[in-house]
C-alpha cells in the first residue's frame, strides 16, 4: 500500500537504502484535510528541489462498508484523523518547508524545533493494518453480541433490545426484544437499530 504513494507528476520519492538519513515524522494537520496537505507538501518538496531529502508520504485509511438506501457501499476511513506521515530528512530546511505548508499546524513529538521520529516498525504497523483493511473491509458499524440497541424503524420501533447475533455477510442482525413481558427474538437490518 506504500507503493500507492501518488506523485502526482513529481520524481518518484527517494527510498530508505538510496538515503539512510530518512526517518519517520508525524505531522498534524487540520482534520479532513490530510489529502491535500499530502498534495501541498510534494509540491512543495518538487518546487524547492528537494527530492532527495525526502521520501513516502503516508495518509493511513482502511476501507470500511457501511449500508446507505439500502446499498452496501465501500468508503474510505482514515486510521488517524489529522495526522500525515512523512519521511525525511530532518534539518532546518525541510522542517521549515513542512511546517510552513498550507494546512499543517505542526509536528508532533520532540522539542519545538526538532520533532522526534517514529520507528520503522511503528510505521510497518500500520502499513499493515491498512493492507488489512484492503484485504478484508470492515464495517463501520461494529455489534457485539449482548449489546444493548434501540430499533428506529420497522414495526418494533422504539423497542430496546439484546443483540443475540450478527450477520456481517447480510447486514442484518438478531435482536432480543421484550414485547408483553416475553424475550422475543427478531431480524433485523443494520440500519433499523441504534446503539444505546
Amino acid at each position: 500500500m506504500v507503493d500507492a504513494v501518488e506523485t502526482n507528476g513529481a520524481q518518484p520519492p527517494v527510498d530508505a537504502s538510496v538515503n539512510p538519513d530518512l526517518r519517520w515524522y508525524i505531522v498534524h494537520a487540520y482534520s479532513g484535510m490530510e489529502k491535500a496537505v499530502e498534495r501541498n507538501i510534494q509540491e512543495r518538496i518538487v518546487r524547492s528541489g528537494m527530492q532527495h531529502k525526502f521520501g513516502r508520504i503516508l495518509v493511513p485509511t482502511e476501507e470500511v462498508v457501511e449500508m446507505k438506501n439500502g446499498q452496501r457501499k465501500t468508503t474510505e476511513r482514515r486510521l488517524f484523523p489529522g495526522y500525515v506521515f512523512v519521511e525525511m530528512v530532518m534539518d532546518d530546511d525541510t522542517w521549515h518547508l513542512v511546517k510552513h505548508t498550507s494546512k499543517v499546524t505542526g509536528f508532533v513529538g520532540g522539542v519545538k524545533n526538532r520533532p522526534a521520529p517514529i520507528s520503522e516498525e511503528e510505521v510497518q504497523k500500520i502499513v499493515s493494518q491498512m493492507q488489512q483493511g484492503t484485504d478484508k473491509p470492515r464495517h463501520k458499524i461494529e455489534f457485539m453480541v449482548g449489546e444493548l440497541v434501540r430499533v428506529k424503524e420497522g414495526p418494533f420501533t422504539d423497542f430496546n433490545g439484546s443483540v443475540e447475533e450478527v450477520n456481517y455477510e447480510k447486514s442484518r442482525l438478531r435482536v432480543s426484544v421484550m414485547i408483553f413481558g416475553r424475550s422475543t427474538p427478531v431480524e433485523l437490518e443494520f440500519g433499523q437499530v441504534e446503539k444505546t
